[in-house]
């Protein structure tokens, strides 16, 4: 069976020809924290199929927004409290509450959102690991699929 990533990569992936050459400019979607890679993407629900959604309680709909964030370190997944927030451009802030997902060695933090058509949305996540504090910023704008 796929690995939630590997499905999620492949839903990406297939969202729109212009996905790889924005991931590719943005250093493939993750950034170096301290000690960390932090891998990111934020991208619409209805991406992922439904059996995917369903096998992970994630809700499917057309103004709902997924954010993928997974943290390794010298290539191992590393296990963190995460929170976060989505601000739009006029300053509206949604909370983000983040649910861990394991499967095998990897660790997955997923939120949802939701979120208007073509607004830009700026990410602020706060990784913590005993006394290692990162903070990951990002922004991105979501299109409903």
């Amino acid at each position: 069976m796929k690995t939630l990533f590997t499905a999620l990569l492949l839903c990406i992936l297939s969202i729109s020809p212009s996905y790889g050459e924005q991931a590719e400019v943005q250093g493939g979607q993750f950034k170096n924290l301290g000690h960390w890679q932090v891998h990111y993407i934020a991208f619409p629900s209805t991406s992922v199929p439904a059996e995917v959604a369903r096998n992970y309680d994630l809700e499917r709909a057309g103004d709902r927004a997924l954010i993928n964030i997974s943290v390794l370190q010298n290539n191992q997944a590393q296990a963190v409290n995460i929170q976060g927030s989505a601000k739009n451009l006029i300053g509206q802030t949604e909370q983000l509450t983040f649910k861990e997902i394991k499967e095998g060695e990897s660790i997955y933090y997923i939120a949802q959102m939701r979120f208007d058509n073509e607004e830009v949305y700026r990410f602020e996540i706060t990784l913590t690991q005993g006394n290692t504090v990162e903070v990951l910023r990002f922004h991105q704008k979501l299109y409903e699929h």
